[in-house]
């Protein structure tokens, strides 16, 4: 079973998928729409896009898009570790302009859900 469990700004989620492992390594189910949609996560991702950090201590800086082309973020670590932070940017938002964080390891195969309406990076 996934864990999912909100953060401090409950919209933006901490997702670790259950590994099933065997003596060749181990599978996990890293996005799917019917489970997700039980913890309120009803999104239509059209892109998937990875990043290389050459070197320790990299920023990225925080990453957002306005409508029409807003989109929800699904954030993962293929090696090391990340801190990654979401931001609440929507005008009007009781939360608006407070963050959250979260450390996201390709050994714990973390990740960070940040809906539309936050910034991240």
């Amino acid at each position: 079973m996934t864990s999912i469990v909100p953060l401090a700004l409950p919209e933006v989620l901490l997702i670790t998928p259950k590994r099933h492992g065997d003596a060749r390594g181990w599978f996990a189910e890293t996005w799917s729409r019917k489970s997700l949609a039980g913890a309120g996560i009803d999104c239509d991702f059209v892109q998937d896009n990875q990043a290389y950090n050459a070197k320790t201590g990299t920023v990225r800086g925080l990453h957002f898009q306005t409508a029409p082309h807003a989109q929800a973020k699904l954030v993962r670590v293929l090696k090391g570790a990340i801190y990654d932070v979401a931001v609440d940017v929507r005008q009007g938002s009781a939360t608006f302009g407070r963050w959250v964080g979260a450390k996201l390891t390709a050994e714990g195969g973390e990740q960070l859900f940040v809906p539309r309406g936050f910034a991240h990076g």
